[in-house]
């Protein structure tokens, strides 16, 4: 009896103990699960996910604000057509011409074209009259004084608009007159700041291009090669031409002494023969013995 009931409480125990491990281990998972912690599992490629990160760009290092002119010099035979010919083209660009000065020997123009077509202008431009003597190219990058005017701007504007709420509030005449003053005083400087803007926004929007062309000679025609069979046959034609030329130029000439020689001496020639005709023949005369 007493074996039996040892091996009993033995059972019991081992019993609970096991009871006693598995209700810490789902205690531990529902206080994990409760807390909102995942069991940790290793994730594949996680190395590779961090070396493809990209930086984004920061906001505005594409958005400059360029100012670009351009200066050409030229050389041309007709000054006149090669003006024409860049007045055509910047129109064609939607740009317009400026100030111009024309004459027979040199020709200057200012011409302002959109600034994404400032190379394609350049380019047709460089090609008019006989030669390209200069070509240059300024960029200015004037981001820096758009954002100051811009900030500029916009304090100015509060203070205009605060100046105004002081304005209507105002009651006595003295106050009226002072805050009014101070208003045109910061209106002139707000106006100012804005043509400022828009001197900066047409210079970054138009690019100008200063043109100086000057008059030359013709270049002389080029000679052509006269060796060899053909040389030679063009070389005899041409002076089988000039001696026809020739032959026909002395015949000009003396085709209007023609018209007078020419029946005088068939004239001449008619009588002479006549006079031989009338004459009688000689008798001959008798031999002696």
């Amino acid at each position: 009896m007493r074996t039996r009931w040892r091996a009993g409480l033995a059972l019991a125990a081992v019993a609970f103990a096991l009871a006693g491990c598995s209700a810490s281990e789902n205690g531990a998972s529902s206080t994990a699960d409760s807390a909102g912690v995942a069991p940790a599992v290793p994730q594949q490629g996680a190395g590779k996910a961090g070396q493809d990160k990209v930086t984004p760009p920061q906001p505005g290092a594409t958005d400059r604000k360029l100012s670009r002119s351009a200066r050409l010099e030229l050389t041309a035979t007709k000054v006149v057509d090669v003006v024409a010919q860049a007045r055509g083209i910047a129109q064609g660009a939607g740009g317009y011409t400026g100030q111009e000065s024309t004459g027979d020997e040199t020709a200057t123009l200012s011409l302002a074209v959109p600034a994404d077509k400032l190379d394609g202008v350049l380019d047709q431009l460089s090609h008019l009259g006989t030669s390209l003597v200069k070509r240059e190219l300024n960029t200015q990058d004037v981001t820096g004084q758009v954002v100051d005017v811009e900030a500029r701007l916009a304090t100015q504007r509060k203070s205009v608009e605060r100046i105004r709420v002081l304005l209507s509030q105002a009651t006595s005449v003295s106050d009226i007159t002072s805050i009014e003053a101070e208003l045109t005083s910061r209106e002139s400087a707000l106006e100012s700041l804005e043509q400022q803007r828009n001197s900066l926004a047409g210079s970054v929007a138009m690019a100008t291009v200063a043109m100086s062309i000057r008059s030359v000679a013709a270049p002389p025609p080029a000679e052509e090669d006269h060796s060899g069979f053909l040389g030679g046959l063009a070389g005899g034609w041409q002076a089988f031409l000039v001696f026809g030329g020739g032959l026909l130029t002395v015949l000009g000439a003396i085709a209007p002494f023609l018209l007078f020689i020419v029946p005088l001496g068939w004239l001449g020639w008619w009588l002479h023969r006549r006079r031989r005709t009338g004459l009688p023949e000689p008798v001959p005369e008798p031999s002696e013995g």
